[in-house]
């Protein structure tokens, strides 16, 4: 049988050639570690849904972190978990100077100065007693106007503390310029904004409302996207590009591929996904039941969704990652 004088095999025979002609790479550099730290805590406390996945004390959030850095990550996203009885209906303990997540990040900040890029989870459910990303209003909806003032005064609370890049996460219209009007007023113009452009209404957020002890009851569907609708991200994308994003976001990540490959077509400015909770969860299932290898699942499913055009991933798997890739 006479073969063709292109062979493609040809360039797989050797390890030393796969890695010449590879087209994708993923490097620590890439990938962002999102962390969570809980007031009140005296050492770390097991996220059951998550295996691997902690809520940090100050102490051991400060240690996992330096860890990370040390290891090669790009980036660290820190999420606030604060006591039930400090939670109220406007989530005053995200702004509060003492409260966990502006705590956390004046720790971080002092350790690591610029050896990182640390990044704060700007939104407001982790802080109210009702559990979602706003202000209500009298009839119990989220008031659109009123939840961006508040993310502006969480915004410029994280920058006060040390953050570098602020992440909006609430979908709300208009979110990331009211918040780059606030931070350049309060002299914080060279923090960025990685915007949750295109967050989508996802069953995969299972696991993070046990992370963040979520007090909601319903869901948020008003406010995060139909998962049917890519048109509608993408006219999310430029919005929020128009309004002065620095970084843009596809969330989650592996079941809206195609979302962050017609994202990274448009977009001028970096595309960050992020592989979820539930993500990780049910990978890290089913290699706990012995059906996958869970190292291999976990590159191969981060190099896909560097090759569907993030720049940069969110993963729970960073750090080791980094690891792994040493």
């Amino acid at each position: 049988m006479a073969f063709p004088r292109h062979r493609p095999r040809r360039l797989r025979s050797t390890p030393a050639l796969r890695r010449l002609v590879a087209q994708t790479s993923l490097e620590p550099r890439h990938l962002v570690l999102p962390m969570f730290v809980a007031d009140g805590l005296s050492e770390s406390r097991p996220i059951d849904s998550m295996p691997g996945v902690v809520q940090h004390s100050r102490d051991s959030l400060r240690k996992a972190a330096a860890e990370a850095v040390a290891a090669g990550v790009g980036g660290l996203m820190l999420f606030g978990v604060p006591r039930d009885e400090d939670k109220d209906a406007e989530g005053s303990v995200g702004v509060a100077e003492d409260g966990i997540l502006n705590v956390a990040l004046r720790d971080l900040s002092s350790d690591l100065g610029d050896d990182t890029v640390l990044m704060a989870d700007t939104c407001l459910d982790e802080f109210t007693d009702h559990g979602h990303c706003g202000v209500l209003d009298a009839k119990g909806r989220v008031d659109n106007d009123a939840t961006n003032s508040r993310y502006v005064e969480l915004a410029v609370a994280q920058a006060n503390s040390g953050a570098h890049v602020v992440g909006p996460s609430g979908m709300m219209d208009g979110q990331v310029a009211a918040i780059r009007d606030g931070l350049d007023a309060a002299g914080h113009a060279d923090v960025v904004i990685l915007a949750y452009a295109a967050k989508f209404a996802s069953g995969f957020y299972g696991p993070f409302r046990e992370a963040v002890s979520s007090s909601l009851d319903g869901d948020r569907r008003t406010y995060q996207q139909n998962p049917g609708n890519a048109r509608e991200a993408l006219h999310e994308v430029e919005l929020d590009i128009d309004e002065g994003a620095d970084i843009i976001m596809v969330k989650p990540a592996m079941a809206y591929l195609d979302v962050v490959r017609a994202a990274a077509e448009i977009s001028p400015i970096p595309v960050a996904a992020y592989q979820v909770s539930g993500e990780y969860s049910m990978i890290s299932a089913a290699a706990a039941n012995g059906w996958i290898d869970l190292r291999t699942v976990a590159l191969e499913t981060l190099t896909g969704i560097r090759r569907a055009g993030a720049d940069i991933v969110l993963s729970y798997w960073a750090a080791d990652v980094a690891g792994w890739l040493a």
